[in-house]
């Protein structure tokens, strides 16, 4: 009798063991499926968001249909591996200047400068393009800041209009860098550096500065504030007052720019628009990067700033 017993609660709790891994294994398959869906929809959705992203309008041509005022912006640091490179504004400009709906354009500019080649292309393509339809003015309109750079693109518009606190000037050149030898003397690090060459080791950060490594810095720095203030000059003729801080390297606000000759006026860009161009439709040419041109962007500039540092390791010239 006892045995009996013994034996049914033997076998009850094999059930119950049995019963338990059984639910186990079906509540871990649900969890797996569940998981498998997961995934299958993350990366659906990662797929389709790199889809659009490489089928991006990535500088297509805007047809703007009637009458209206082209735009296009020129947002943050002037470079090759930035929005504001000369390939893609410049292409904005040409689309927006060859639609035959355009009444006027506005280059809407918001940088602090940056590259004084990237700068120097956008300026020689502006005067090309007022000079080919000299019917379609082309305004620059100011948002928080157009200095340095900025502003070397903004000299080659008709008129500037700015905002009276926008930040505007700052005509000058700078190359900065480091150097670290008196801290490597006070650690006891020996720089070796071989090259071929005489001044193959100009600006290394490493090694001391020397009056020749000076005064040929010095010069180029002089040559393209120069082409800077020639290409100020040739934009804005005879409005300029004749200041001599005004190439100075400083910047004003917007109400003292225009004081000065290098402003004509104030409006943003719905009031171009509206009261100069008098074509109140505003159609957007600038050029929206997909992820892939940011990267082939992005990877050529640094192929290049590479080769540049292979070159010039400790300074960086820019017009900010």
């Amino acid at each position: 009798m006892h045995s009996g017993k013994s034996e049914a609660a033997k076998t009850g709790w094999e059930r119950d063991a049995l019963e338990r891994i059984a639910m186990a294994a079906i509540v871990e398959q649900r969890a797996a499926r569940r998981w498998k869906i997961f995934f299958r929809f993350a990366f659906l959705a990662v797929f389709l968001l790199i889809a659009w992203a490489l089928l991006d309008f990535s500088g297509a041509r805007v047809e703007g249909g009637g009458k209206h005022t082209a735009l296009v912006s020129l947002d943050g640091e002037i470079s090759s591996d930035t929005a504001a490179n000369a390939e893609d504004i410049n292409n904005a400009l040409d689309s927006a200047f060859d639609d035959d709906g355009t009444a006027g354009v506005i280059l809407h500019i918001d940088s602090p400068g940056g590259s004084p080649v990237q700068a120097g292309i956008i300026n020689d393509e502006i005067h090309r393009l007022r000079a080919k339809y000299p019917a379609i003015p082309l305004y620059v309109v100011v948002g928080d800041m157009c200095a340095s750079g900025g502003y070397y693109v903004a000299a080659a518009a008709d008129k500037i209009y700015v905002n009276k606190a926008s930040i505007v000037g700052s005509i000058g050149v700078l190359m900065d860098g480091f150097g670290f030898t008196g801290l490597m003397d006070k650690l006891g690090v020996e720089r070796r550096l071989r090259t071929s060459g005489e001044n193959k080791g100009f600006f290394d950060p490493f090694s001391p500065d020397t009056p020749k490594m000076d005064a040929h810095a010095q010069a180029m720095l002089d040559q393209i504030h120069q082409q800077f203030i020639d290409a100020v000059k040739a934009g804005r003729g005879s409005r300029l007052k004749d200041t001599p801080d005004i190439f100075s390297g400083l910047f004003w606000t917007g109400q003292k720019s225009v004081e000065l000759g290098l402003a004509d006026g104030y409006g943003d860009t719905d009031y171009v628009a509206r009261e100069v161009i008098k074509a109140p439709d505003v159609v957007d040419y600038t050029v929206k990067q997909s992820i892939s041109d940011r990267v082939a962007k992005r990877f050529g500039a640094s192929v290049g700033s590479s080769a540049m540092q292979s070159l010039i390791s400790g300074a960086k010239m820019s017009l900010r």
